[in-house]
């Protein structure tokens, strides 16, 4: 399965993984496992952190325009878990994370309808 995209900003970028389940794949692609080279840097000359991610996200990899079902007031909406390299990303700084080479982001909703 091709990457979800590859696009990158100068030839400094950092590889990373980027997981969706629980129903959130339906927003990208419908594709779970998106492997994306992103810019160690922002537009502000910062590394790149969760924050960084989750706009990435949004802008560049999210398909179908529901973005209200991931993030809130641009935060990860209530209900989805995020784990980083297998740890609860609120052990690791939450959005301050800062992104690190072959760094598994995973995203899971707990959100159920009924």
């Amino acid at each position: 399965m091709e990457p979800a995209t590859q696009k990158t900003l100068g030839d400094s970028s950092i590889a990373i993984t980027v997981e969706f389940t629980g129903g959130l794949e339906l927003l990208f692609s419908n594709q779970r496992k998106h492997i994306l080279s992103i810019p160690t840097h922002d537009e502000g000359g910062q590394n790149v952190n969760m924050d960084y991610l989750i706009r990435y996200l949004c802008i560049d990899v999210m398909k179908g325009g529901r973005k209200d079902m991931f993030i809130v007031d641009n935060q990860v909406r209530p209900g989805i878990l995020v784990l980083i390299n297998d740890a609860d990303w609120e052990l690791e700084g939450e959005e301050n994370y800062q992104l690190q080479p072959k760094d598994n982001i995973l995203f899971v909703s707990t959100l159920h309808g009924g």
